[in-house]
């Protein structure tokens, strides 16, 4: 058991106790980031003149080596180690001797730890957001192609109103641009240093801690040392914004999976991304939007476990929070996936446009247009309202759509109704003259389609 602490104990750690006590399984993750922060904090101590030039370069030369035979391959992560920061610092240590000794002069592992999270969500945030960026093209390249895609909305899972496909990805496309500000926000929030704060006091080593945050792309460094160590807060804001992202992409899957059934058939999901069936050979299954939308509870796991996990602690720090990094590296991990592959998916999937228009009329869809047909000639709204409810249950007993009624039937029970009624609620019509900013006609979505092209030029610079 290689351990960085022992002079006080008088007995060996027990072994099991040792195991519990650990992380080195899956702290592994940080050892870039551990070596990171340590080359920072040399420099640091060099240039505060708490080690020699020499020393420096001593210490530098070694950690390079490490990163770089980790990386190779050459050299082992083990297990015998109690955690990432125990086998960097002996590692060192063998290779360069007594140098490597002074590396942990002037912080403690609470504040080491404390700064390789960061490091490493910090490097996370960058990857979900590029992940987010090359979602949001393909949604926007799907809005730019179906400006005049029609098919119904829904309220209620019931036929509602027409739209266009470019509306409904639209809708979509707000969410992961509220998920890409909320992921924004946190690295904004997040980014400040907490390397100098010690265990929870300080240290009366004078340290620069504006030069360590500096070398380390910081704004600056924290600013009380007990929140240093025991600030959680930017893990549950990322967990929560990755608990929304998820829910954003497992309601997309549940519409996808709506729309491929064979009721529907708006959809055709691509092979690479179905799966078939070992017993019904008809089969073409949606499996990936459902493992999308079952590894969203996943991550909400993940969020109420570290609530709960911190919501008793005094400060500062506790071994209760080293509980914060597997479900956060799983989280991350399923969500990346996620993302990943719910692009490919979405990407390759083809629209079926004459059933999606052709579901839009038998759905009564154009009816509250029939009815604001009556309004503009003098029909009270209250009035063209069950007058309409009378058409649509006509057409149900006839089986017929609004469009197929002929003008002497609707006259029978309006004598307001004249040729122009078809015009007025064609799907063409009860889409276009919808254009206030944020409707489905093609002015309002070109519009929107042009902001959204701005805002992914200007976050892909």
């Amino acid at each position: 058991m290689a351990q960085l602490w022992g002079g006080r104990f008088t007995k060996e750690t027990d072994q099991l106790v040792y195991n519990f006590n650990a992380s080195i399984t899956f702290d592994q993750k940080f050892y870039r980031q551990d070596i990171k922060g340590s080359i920072a904090h040399v420099k640091m101590l060099a240039a505060s003149g708490i080690l020699t030039e020499e020393e420096k370069d001593q210490i530098l030369a070694g950690l390079s080596g490490i990163l770089r035979d980790v990386e190779e391959g050459t050299l082992e992560i083990s297990s015998k180690y109690e955690d990432i920061h125990s086998f960097v610092e002996a590692t060192l240590i063998d290779r360069i001797g007594d140098a490597g000794k002074k590396l942990h002069t002037g912080r403690s592992r609470n504040d080491q730890v404390a700064l390789d999270m960061k490091l490493y969500i910090r490097d996370e945030i960058g990857e979900m957001k590029e992940l987010l960026i090359t979602l949001m093209k393909v949604l926007q390249r799907i809005m730019e192609e179906n400006v005049d895609t029609y098919m119904p909305g829904f309220t209620h899972l019931q036929k509602a109103q027409p739209l266009t496909l470019a509306h409904h990805i639209g809708a979509y496309m707000e969410m992961f641009k509220r998920d890409f500000g909320r992921l924004f926000d946190i690295y904004d929030r997040m980014n400040y240093c907490p390397l100098g704060s010690g265990a929870l006091a300080g240290t009366t080593y004078p340290l620069d801690r504006e030069m360590t945050a500096s070398l380390l792309s910081f704004y600056g460094p924290t600013l009380n040392s007990m929140d240093s160590v025991a600030d959680r807060d930017y893990l549950i804001e990322l967990l929560s914004a990755m608990s929304t992202i998820m829910m954003h992409l497992s309601r997309f899957c549940e519409e996808i999976i709506i729309w491929n059934t064979n009721e529907y058939q708006f959809v055709d999901i691509d092979d690479a991304y179905s799966t078939g069936s070992s017993i019904m050979p008809q089969k073409k299954n949606p499996d990936i939007a459902e493992l999308v939308r079952g590894k969203t509870g996943r991550v909400y796991g993940a969020l109420m476990s570290i609530l709960t996990t911190m919501k008793g602690l005094p400060l500062a720090y506790n071994k209760d929070m080293q509980e914060d990094k597997e479900l956060t590296f799983d989280a991350i991990d399923t969500v990346k996936g996620c993302l990943a592959l719910f692009t490919g998916m979405v990407d390759t999937m083809s629209f079926r446009k004459k059933v999606m228009a052709d579901s839009a009329k038998n759905g009564f869809t154009n009816a509250t247009d029939a009815a604001d047909y009556l309004v503009n000639h003098g029909v009270p709204f209250r009035d063209a309202h069950g007058i309409v409810g009378r058409l649509v249950l006509t057409c149900i007993h006839k089986g017929i759509s609004l469009d197929e009624l002929s003008l002497e039937e609707y006259k029978e029970i309006s004598p307001v109704f004249e040729e122009d009624i078809y015009e007025a609620i064609s799907l063409k019509t009860c889409v276009e003259k919808r254009n206030t900013i944020g409707a489905p006609g093609q002015e309002a979505m070109r519009k929107v389609i042009e902001i959204n092209r701005a805002f992914l030029e200007e976050i892909s610079c």
